[in-house]
């Protein structure tokens, strides 16, 4: 985005009018806490639309997660001063549950993101009042915790978010500048009480920390912005060689190939895992883990290791590493089918979806996608079970010999499901038909030969639909 100065304007109004120039067709949604930082975001953004040096839409977004005893009062703040401003205001009401191993900053950080997303159905941009000091706490905080360039880029000032843009144009700002401009326009703001808890890593930094590196070196929060710079350029130079290493040693979105892998240096190897599992969205590995990882690909080749990382793992079978979940044990889960004249839905264990039967006469159409699942579906048919015999479906087997439609002699199960390739973490995965205590067919796989229908037959239908 092309810089323009505005020299009888205001720095920081003429910060963001240089910043939204020439974007008039885009929406504009402010993160607004009402603390100083989104209070001169409002205001600055307010004065601008009224002297129609900006013409985007402008939405304000307040979010109460209801950690506060005072967040009622901060709510009715946001309101009065969109009022106000006649600024159009959104609020989120957020009742957050901390889990086990998760820290409350961060569920509370994912939410109000996942609520600004949500306050414009169009594409827009994502406004915060972040300045210079937050960069240079966010860099500490990285280099306390050990952080790689990625960590220490600290913040960018644009990047994507879902649909939409998150901005930070007063990064280049100091909190000076933004408390002048406050107190100049006699702003009104909050305080919220937990910005002076000096037990919260980043106040101490703020408070402590910070101050005395100031005294000593007035221009250390420049000159520490100017090194995340440095980290965010490198940063993207290591995307770019991890992209052409990913193209390089992808097979599918979420399989790699493991001797094009075991080809790349370990740097490049570390790189090209993080990239791969930052596109999907993953916590990123420890460095044990990583080193982890790459042991696992020179086991022997009869086994098939796993790495198991937060709630996915990287699994190895075949020469290739599969990224999946981290699945539950659902080999004791089994269910009877119980037939009336209606259809009849099965739910499937651990996200695996759910399974539409019937006993039908014609070629019927018995699918009903909801939304939530997949429009492909896998679907069956079996000759219709016998008067008395007890129909459910399985994950676990003894191993039987079997007969599939594909094959002309019968085979262990266990050989078949080898013969056909697939993964042994997807064998324990296989929704089994059993009538009384016989194999029948597997879904998605086979039906056996001496169970397949004839046009005069009554048939079991069963639609196999995974979630998406």
């Amino acid at each position: 985005m092309v810089a323009f100065y505005f020299p009888f304007m205001n720095k920081i109004e003429s910060a963001l009018l240089a910043f939204f120039n020439n974007t008039n067709d885009k929406t504009i949604v402010v993160a607004y806490s009402g603390g100083v930082d989104s209070q001169v975001l409002l205001a600055a953004l307010s004065s601008l639309k009224q002297q129609q040096q900006l013409t985007n839409p402008i939405l304000v977004c307040h979010v109460n997660h209801g950690l506060s005893a005072n967040a009622h009062f901060w709510q009715q703040f946001a309101t009065e001063q969109c009022q106000q401003f006649s600024l159009p205001l959104t609020i989120h009401q957020l009742a957050l549950k901390k889990l086990p191993q998760q820290s409350l900053e961060a569920i509370a950080r994912d939410a109000r993101y996942q609520c600004l997303i949500e306050t414009s159905a169009d594409s827009a941009f994502i406004v915060t009042g972040h300045h210079l000091n937050d960069q240079a706490e966010t860099f500490l905080l990285a280099l306390k915790r050990g952080a790689g360039l990625k960590g220490l880029s600290s913040m960018g000032q644009q990047l994507p978010l879902a649909q939409h843009s998150l901005v930070r144009p007063l990064l280049a700002m100091s909190r000076e500048d933004i408390v002048a401009y406050a107190q100049e326009r006699k702003l009104d703001w909050i305080e919220d009480e937990s910005n002076e808890d000096q037990a919260f890593d980043r106040n101490f930094i703020r408070h402590t920390i910070v101050p005395e590196l100031t005294r000593r070196w007035p221009s250390f929060n420049k000159t520490l912005s100017r090194s995340a710079g440095h980290c965010q350029d490198a940063q993207l130079l290591l995307n770019e060689v991890a992209k052409e290493d990913l193209n390089k040693v992808s097979f599918t979105d979420n399989v790699l190939s493991i001797p094009e892998l075991l080809s790349l240096s370990e740097l490049r190897f570390n790189n090209v895992i993080r990239f791969f599992l930052a596109k999907h969205d993953k916590l990123m590995p420890s460095s044990a883990q990583l080193m982890q990882i790459a042991q696992q690909l020179h086991a022997d080749s009869d086994k098939n290791p796993s790495v198991k990382i937060a709630n996915y793992c990287l699994r190895r079978y075949q020469q290739k590493l599969y990224l999946t979940d981290n699945f539950m044990d659902i080999s004791e889960w089994s269910k009877s089918l119980v037939f009336t004249l209606e259809r009849k839905k099965l739910e499937l264990p651990d996200n695996l979806g759910n399974i539409q039967f019937a006993v039908i006469d014609g070629a019927n159409d018995i699918v009903d996608t909801d939304s939530g699942v997949s429009n492909s579906h896998q679907d069956i048919n079996i000759i219709a079970p016998k008067a008395g015999q007890k129909v459910s479906i399985r994950f676990s087997h003894d191993n039987p010999k079997c007969l599939p439609h594909f094959r002309d002699k019968s085979r262990a199960l266990k050989k078949v499901l080898q013969e056909a390739k697939i993964p042994t973490w997807q064998r324990q995965r296989i929704p089994f038909v059993y009538y009384d205590e016989t194999l029948v067919a597997a879904l998605g796989l086979f039906v056996c030969k001496n169970h397949i229908p004839q046009p005069e037959d009554s048939k079991l239908t069963l639609v196999w639909l995974e979630h998406k």
